[in-house]
């Protein structure tokens, strides 16, 4: 009786105790997983009291739920398959896993559920050892059976039947990775001490394996997560065909670069999974451990041709970065810029900090119990530790403040001379609409040649600026294209600006060259921005150039026809009588340049400088990559919202009022061989109410009187020095024309 006791205790059944799942298995019949225990004593025994079957059919119950728990243990420990794929390549280690996973039916094997195992099995042990005692002290002395049993193991009542709720959890939900996490963490709020520190124990062995995949990830970059249980996943883990072949990974592999596949993991290569984020983790500390992650990628495998770079144009950057270095480090000297420069075969991180990373996480896995506050603070720490270093090697190595100057300066058009003779150079060209085949080609003679003219040899980055003229598959509409259309519309009361799509030179692009480690910080998103301003700012360039080429054109051809009356002695000249028939348009002329050259400096001065001045404190004030690329997104977002290009009805307005002044240019010059006077008025009148609709929409509340454009009311005030566009806007007077009275 003892020893059959003893023996259902430890999980096996006989005689006397049977397994009622066992039965049913003999006969035949399918029996799942139960929720209660099995084990009962057999019926037919007749020389035990009710009271004392009772008490034994509890105790079994021990028995019972040690068998589960041990089989539990037993088949997540199996470690048979990593043995049957030891002799297989490392490329096809997968695809063996998912076909013996596939071929047995059984489900995929789960690192943190041979971490929970573990401690379960140290607790099994424990209740092994009790029953071993129990077993010693009957035989050695003369004591109750039932009596001592129930004593000896009575705090495993407490314990087993939570321990085996959760085993059936586990194994009926197929929880694994950070799910599992959270359902030890939740059932470790109990009121039941010994049960909590039970828990506790378990919750410890998962999260030792997250510390090993966290050490693994934010000290070496690796991913180490054979079985897709990390929070952080790769980004095609969905969409990879576990069927490849060997040969297929390795062409892969074989057509990406090292760079490539850096700046791809970087930017999508890698992302948060939900599902696997332990609920006692917020979403805040996971991105931080997503990118240091990375960083750390991105510094222990930097480009070999910027890693062995030691050329002279380097040692200028070294030199040119030391006055952003010299502001935050007061003892910094130019021996260290000198030496910095020779660091660039060496470890962008260097292995003192990998060990200081190294050692906090070790700090947290040899805590007893998970502490939020003490993970916040490591996950912090060595988001800092990798963001310096990416800092570092950005701002610092890469020149990131000569880039971003060069960018202003071609982008943003602080090379105004550059562009100006740029524009006088291609002015005839854009005369005439863009070749598709050869539109491009033709606008890079006008682009050398003024580059020629103004661009100093000590200026290295113009070689990474390329003019391109994209073609969007639509129908390419010159300037003369345009003036035709409008020569027929303006018989009638004709709109011409209902379609406001600019002509084919309008989509002149520029691109920049970005080598690695730029890339990370200068995206095709950021490029994208640029991109929309420069063609804004060149656009606007342009009109006030024809503006002012229009009135020196016509001033020259009055000055020839001046000197030909004093020649031939004529009374009354034809420029006086071409003078006095488009006088009043000059008047227009002159408003069209006025607000072209307000809105020209408001955005260069008021909006680009201004900006330009927070963003160079910002990166002389931070050691933070991230915050960098913060500022640098805010410093793009304010250039376009204060220079209104998120604002459709806004862009809409300025695109129609320049061009407007095109065609306005273009029919003064051509007045002379095809005389147009109501083509002019038409254009004047067309302008005057679009100026006037934009001052109406800059001088409302919502944006005048809002933060997102701080010199606006400077733009307005010197738009309506003399009160004109305010008088105007409410009717009171006309530039144009008098509108005839009605006849009473």
């Amino acid at each position: 009786m003892l020893h059959e006791l003893l023996l259902a205790l430890l999980g096996f059944t006989g005689d006397l105790i049977v397994d009622e799942r066992e039965q049913l298995k003999t006969l035949g019949l399918d029996s799942p997983l139960s929720d209660e225990s099995t084990f009962k004593l057999a019926p037919d025994i007749s020389f035990i009291q009710p009271s004392e079957r009772d008490l034994i059919e509890r105790l079994i119950k021990l028995g019972f739920y040690y068998r589960e728990l041990d089989r539990f243990a037993n088949k997540s420990r199996n470690l048979s398959w990593i043995r049957s794929v030891t002799s297989v390549h490392p490329l096809e280690r997968a695809d063996e896993l998912s076909k013996q996973s596939s071929s047995s039916g059984e489900k995929k094997p789960s690192v943190y559920r041979r971490a929970i195992a573990n401690g379960i099995v140290e607790i099994l042990s424990v209740y092994r050892s009790a029953v071993l005692h129990i077993e010693q002290k009957l035989l050695a002395e003369t004591t109750p059976i039932l009596a001592t049993v129930t004593q000896g193991l009575n705090k495993f009542f407490v314990l087993f039947p939570p321990l085996y709720e959760v085993v059936l959890e586990i194994e009926r939900d197929d929880i694994r990775g950070g799910q599992l996490l959270n359902v030890l963490n939740k059932r470790c709020h109990c009121g039941v001490p010994e049960l909590r520190a039970c828990l506790q124990r378990l919750l410890w062995h998962g999260h030792q394996v997250m510390y090993n995949q966290l050490a693994a990830w934010m000290v070496y970059g690796i991913l180490q997560d054979p079985h897709e249980e990390f929070f952080i996943k790769r980004q095609e883990d969905g969409d990879l065909d576990h069927r490849s072949s060997q040969e297929e990974i390795s062409e892969k592999l074989a057509r990406t670069s090292v760079h490539e596949t850096s700046l791809t993991d970087w930017h999508s290569g890698f992302h948060i999974s939900l599902d696997m984020l332990p609920d006692h983790i917020p979403m805040r500390l996971g991105e931080s451990v997503l990118f240091a992650g990375k960083a750390i990628r991105v510094l222990r495998n930097p480009s070999p041709a910027f890693q062995f770079q030691k050329d002279k144009s380097f040692q200028q950057t070294m030199r040119g970065s030391q006055r952003i270095r010299g502001f935050m480090h007061s003892d910094f000297s130019e021996k260290e810029t000198e030496l910095d420069a020779d660091l660039t075969g060496e470890e962008l991180l260097p292995q003192s900090e990998a060990d200081k990373i190294e050692a906090m996480l070790k700090d947290l896995k040899e805590s007893s119990e998970f502490h939020k506050r003490s993970f916040e603070c490591t996950v912090d720490s060595v988001r800092a530790i990798a963001a310096s270093h990416l800092w570092q090697l950005v701002v610092v190595r890469a020149d990131l403040n000569g880039h971003l100057k060069a960018l202003k300066d071609y982008f943003l058009l602080e090379k105004g001379d550059f562009f100006q003779c740029f524009l006088e150079e291609s002015r005839q060209l854009m005369r005439f609409p863009p070749r598709q085949s050869t539109g491009e080609a033709d606008l890079m003679v006008p682009f050398q040649l003024a580059a020629t003219k103004t661009i100093g040899e000590e200026d290295k980055y113009f070689s990474r600026v390329s003019l391109r003229l994209p073609s969007f598959g639509v129908t390419v509409r010159s300037s003369q294209a345009d003036l035709a259309r409008s020569k027929l519309a303006l018989t009638g009361k004709a709109n011409l600006t209902s379609d406001t799509s600019v002509d084919g030179w309008d989509a002149i692009a520029l691109e920049y060259s970005v080598d690695w480690p730029m890339q990370l910080f200068f995206t095709q998103e950021v490029l994208s921005k640029y991109l929309k301003v420069f063609q804004y700012l060149i656009r606007l360039k342009r009109t006030q150039m024809e503006l002012e080429k229009s009135w020196a054109s016509v001033m020259h051809q009055d000055h020839m026809d001046f000197a030909q009356h004093r020649k031939d002695g004529t009374k009354e000249s034809i420029s006086q009588q071409r003078r006095q028939g488009i006088r009043p348009m000059w008047r227009v002329r002159e408003h069209m340049a006025f607000l072209i050259r307000n809105l020209q400096f408001y955005i260069q001065v008021d909006v680009i400088e201004s900006q330009w001045k927070v963003l160079q404190t910002h990166i002389e004030d931070s050691q933070d990559f991230t915050e960098l690329v913060g500022f640098h997104q805010e410093y793009l977002s304010a250039l376009i919202s204060q220079s209104f290009l998120d604002i459709g009805a806004v862009s809409r307005i300025l695109d129609s009022i320049m061009k407007l002044c095109l065609q306005f240019c273009w029919n003064i010059e051509n007045h002379e061989s095809n005389p147009n006077t109501s083509g002019l008025e038409n254009i004047s009148e067309e302008f005057n109410q679009k100026s006037n609709s934009l001052y109406t929409i800059l001088r409302s509340s919502k944006l005048a009187g809002s933060q997102r454009a701080p010199f606006l009311r400077r733009f307005l005030l010197r738009l309506n020095f003399n009160s004109f566009y305010e008088a105007t806007t409410r009717g009171l007077l006309n530039v144009v024309r008098q509108r005839p009275a009605l006849p009473l």
